[in-house]
């Protein structure tokens, strides 16, 4: 798959300008965003990707289209778990709720510039080093094993300070109170840095930690770095949509770190045995269209019980059972 300079420069032109529209926007009016308003910009993203995955399939054929839908579905579906921690975040941050929107759309822009650095980063020591597959595969693997053991365990998550927050708050005074959507303050001709600055940088640094699931995991399903990025630009550009959207409904998805449990598993066996075809101890790999099939199949089969799980608790709860 070879894409050109020009290729890129538009790619990154139409990113810039969306993201361009959204600061400008909602930076001038920060607010909650209702539930029509979310829905048609989620609607707006999925069938971006969609027209998207049709441009790469007239472009580079079905087998690169199917990569791209395969690594978007991946990296969706662990933004999804990633909103708990920002909820979480949010909460233990008392961010004001119309200024939420503002928070999550800057640390997702930080996340995009980060990750593409770690994205590009990734393709370089791939393309040398193809041992490292090796280590995304164990490292997956022992991620999936995680999961498993945190649900078992049954174990609140807690949103804990990563020595970026920790260095932040070390280096900079900060107001008590938050002034809109202002990162900078002043009180008592003092300046201080206000608690919305801290948000952000909670927000950004904790999804660059999430990227050391996702980026390993996507590039198990391609390893072209044109679809590694594009896949996560089209997942996280929705992902504070989503979270006013679904933001309730979290707590009913119970099974969805099983689900990803088995995705990112089967990923990291994935991984190890392209290692081995590449270094010609084995002869097979896993073909795109059972890594599809498995994707699709556990996020449907992941929904569908947690939904039903959910509604079966809900029945149990007092108050809330039929007559």
């Amino acid at each position: 798959m070879h894409v050109s300079d020009v290729t890129w420069i538009v790619t990154l032109v139409v990113l810039i300008a969306v993201l361009l529209f959204d600061v400008l926007i909602i930076g001038r009016r920060p607010h909650e965003p209702s539930t029509k308003e979310c829905t048609v910009a989620i609607s707006v993203y999925v069938v971006g990707a969609l027209l998207f995955a049709g441009f790469v399939w007239y472009r580079w054929g079905h087998v690169h289209a199917g990569e791209f839908i395969a690594g978007w579905l991946t990296e969706y579906s662990l933004s999804i778990d990633n909103l708990f921690i920002f909820l979480i975040i949010m909460a233990s941050m008392r961010v004001p709720r119309q200024l939420q929107q503002y928070a999550l759309m800057v640390g997702i822009v930080l996340a995009l510039l980060l990750r593409g650095i770690f994205i590009a980063l990734g393709a370089a020591v791939i393309a040398r080093f193809a041992w490292v597959f090796f280590i995304f595969g164990v490292f997956l693997i022992y991620t999936a094993y995680s999961l498993v053991r945190d649900y078992v365990k049954n174990e609140e998550e807690e949103a804990k300070d990563n020595a970026a927050i920790r260095w932040v708050k070390k280096t900079f005074k900060f107001s008590d109170d938050f002034d809109g959507t202002k990162l900078r303050t002043k009180q008592n001709g003092v300046s201080l840095m206000t608690p919305m600055f801290l948000v952000i940088i909670a927000l950004g640094s904790t999804d660059l930690l999430f990227a050391l699931d996702s980026i390993p995991a996507i590039y198990g399903l391609t390893q072209q770095a044109y679809l590694v990025f594009t896949a996560n630009v089209f997942a996280l550009m929705g992902l504070r949509q989503l979270y006013f959207l679904i933001g309730g409904m979290l707590k009913k998805l119970v099974y969805l770190s099983i689900g990803l449990s088995v995705i990112l598993a089967f990923i990291g066996v994935k991984l190890v045995l392209h290692a081995l075809h590449h270094y010609n101890v084995i002869s097979f790999e896993v073909p795109l269209a059972l890594s599809l099939g498995v994707i699709i199949v556990t996020l449907a089969i992941t929904t569908v019980a947690s939904l039903i799980k959910s509604a079966h608790l809900h029945r149990e709860e007092p108050g809330t059972a039929e007559d």
